[in-house]
């Protein structure tokens, strides 16, 4: 039988068949991806090959095989496990989803975000959540942010749950598609999934106030279909974001803006960072480039997993 994997809690998959029959899931025995060392080897949205089994009147499957996969996104852990997850597969966008300062999105993990995204040809779309709760200099942020993003072709929404501004702007974008969500702790994702598909009623919870950091209500991704066509998939809060096995003279490749610069430098193998004659240098200096995105540009050429933020949040 195959099915699409709608749920991982890590050593159970809840799969569905295209007739609509769900299934407990476990993979028995090593099952390893060729080329992908993960702490999942399988993730919400892959599909794969499965038999049935019966153990004291129970039904359940066993994975047996894994289709091969169109995209997926992946990260590294920031600690010191450095361990690779899946966190899902076979996607047609991302709705990577921010806020100003409950909790702060930094720009930092936004980039590293899109480098991935980017890297797997995954469509991205910044929705800038709690847009009823900004003071007139906060909104100066998110209009700045959007246009540093806008320009090197994202787009990019603003958005609250809570009004309903733009919800149905997003329903619109997510019509027969398979979107997931994204972001840190706190940022509405469950509040806004629920906005799109009031049914699904996901739990939510409130920022803690004394760090201004989220609270995990998504223990595991999952993935739900949509009454208005499509399906979404949920994901837990993503703390810090370290790019997976990318090597130094690609990262380039990966930042619109400076791949469409990097053939004016004088070294094809030019890094941007110490090397003369650099038209991405050239470009910072004329204010041409924003120097967030080229400071997040030269800490992931470094390999600065670990100490990218600028505060406590990880």
């Amino acid at each position: 039988m195959t099915g699409l994997v709608y749920k991982s809690t890590g050593s159970w998959y809840t799969v569905k068949t295209p007739l609509g029959d769900t299934y407990e899931c476990r993979i028995k025995g090593k099952f390893r991806l060729k080329g992908i060392k993960s702490t999942n080897p399988i993730a919400v949205g892959d599909y794969v090959d499965f038999e049935l089994e019966t153990d004291n009147n129970q039904v359940s499957g066993v994975i047996h095989n894994i289709h091969d996969r169109t995209n997926y996104i992946v990260r590294k852990s920031v600690n010191l496990s450095k361990q690779t997850h899946v966190i899902a597969a076979n996607i047609d966008q991302v709705f990577l989803m921010i806020t100003i300062n409950n909790p702060p999105t930094l720009t930092s993990f936004i980039d590293r975000f899109l480098v991935t995204s980017n890297a797997y040809s995954i469509n991205t779309i910044l929705l800038f959540n709690k847009m009823d709760t900004y003071t007139k200099e906060m909104l100066n942020e998110v209009k700045y942010l959007a246009h540093v993003y806008r320009k090197i072709g994202y787009e990019c929404i603003g958005v609250s749950a809570t009004t309903g501004k733009n919800v149905d702007k997003v329903k619109t974008l997510m019509h027969d598609k398979v979107s997931m969500f994204s972001g840190h702790s706190g940022v509405g994702k469950s509040t806004l999934v629920n906005a799109l598909e009031p049914t699904l009623n996901l739990k939510t919870k409130a920022i803690s106030t004394q760090h201004m950091q989220g609270q995990h209500t998504t223990t595991f991704a999952e993935m739900f279909d949509l009454s208005f066509g499509g399906k979404i998939i949920d994901t837990p809060g993503i703390k810090g974001f370290g790019v997976v096995d990318m090597g130094k003279e690609e990262v380039g490749d990966y930042f619109p803006e400076i791949f469409k610069l990097k053939q004016d430098c004088k070294f094809n193998n030019c890094l941007h960072i110490h090397e003369p004659n650099c038209a991405v240098k050239k470009a910072l200096d004329a204010d041409e480039l924003a120097f967030s995105r080229y400071r997040s540009y030269v800490q992931i050429v470094e390999g600065d997993d670990e100490h990218y933020r600028t505060d406590d949040w990880e």
